[in-house]
């Protein structure tokens, strides 16, 4: 996956600017939706438990308390491991997603090169069921991986792929997916709509990072939102409900002012301060 050049790690998240010569100014999509509370935490407490259960020295460190906590530690990190390895995975998959795409446009790809990079990590299978899905929804590209802004609300991001199938203009998002013990791709979140509604909702187009231009959005018109559950026995498209998208359009505003919050409040400065005893006289 390419990665958007006009893209900022900060403190505050993600977040974009105009030009490569500006400083950045909005936070991304993903960056919003990032303030709904995630709910984790018993997955990180089954991955910590069940790596600690599954660890081959485990019967023979239980009579020494240095290594036990040796391994107490290596299962503590497993959820963390587990997530990493999932998000290199994800932009191999993208990645590759990307140079389908190119390809179809007649434009310079690196399909061979990520294809390999698949293949070396034991995940062909997941470009296998693009290409199929690829050919039998009969994707028709216009933009692969193109920035989008709206100062309106005051946010920017990056959207996986805006396309024509059937003669609809689609705006898709990418979604790399585990397999499901019955052998289907595992369901996507609903966290997709909002992100798709945010790239519908923008108001302008990246034409050149460098100058910092920009043109009016092309494709927010009543497009087909499409989240894409890329996965390695299937690949399963989902279309975003139209009756609901005002309502996931709604939260992510409010998510935006949450980060806007959240921003001011960690600068405004420490929220704590030390108090020394009275003195007395």
């Amino acid at each position: 996956m390419t990665a958007p050049l006009l893209a900022h790690a900060t403190d505050y998240g993600r977040m974009y600017a105009r030009s490569t010569s500006e400083q950045f100014s909005v936070p991304s999509i993903t960056t919003v939706i990032g303030q709904q509370p995630h709910g984790l935490d018993g997955w990180f407490g089954y991955m910590g438990a069940n790596s600690l259960a599954q660890d081959p020295a485990l019967a023979g460190i239980l009579g020494s308390p240095a290594k036990l906590r040796q391994a107490v530690s290596r299962a503590a990190k497993a959820a963390e491991s587990y997530r990493d390895d999932a998000a290199k995975r994800g932009d191999r998959v993208h990645n590759y997603c990307e140079q389908v795409a190119l390809r179809a446009l007649g434009r310079p790809h690196l399909m061979k090169e990520t294809r390999e990079a698949l293949a070396a990590n034991g995940e062909e299978a997941f470009a296998a069921r693009f290409d199929e899905w690829w050919e039998l929804f009969q994707v028709e590209p216009i933009a692969p991986e193109i920035t989008v802004w709206n100062a309106s609300v005051g946010y920017a991001g990056t959207l996986d792929l805006v396309a024509r199938i059937n003669g609809r203009t689609c705006l898709i998002d990418y979604k790399t997916k585990g397999t499901s013990r019955d052998g289907t791709v595992k369901p996507l979140d609903d966290k997709v709509v909002m992100q798709l509604v945010a790239g519908m909702k923008a108001e302008e187009s990246l034409v050149d990072p460098v100058a910092g231009e920009w043109e009016a959005w092309q494709h927010g018109d009543s497009p087909i939102l499409l989240a894409v559950a890329v996965g390695e026995t299937e690949v399963r498209p989902q279309r975003a409900n139209p009756d609901v998208l005002k309502h996931h359009w709604w939260k992510f505003c409010a998510l935006r002012r949450v980060w806007e919050m959240s921003a001011d409040t960690a600068a405004a400065g420490a929220a704590l301060l030390p108090l020394a005893p009275p003195v007395h006289r």
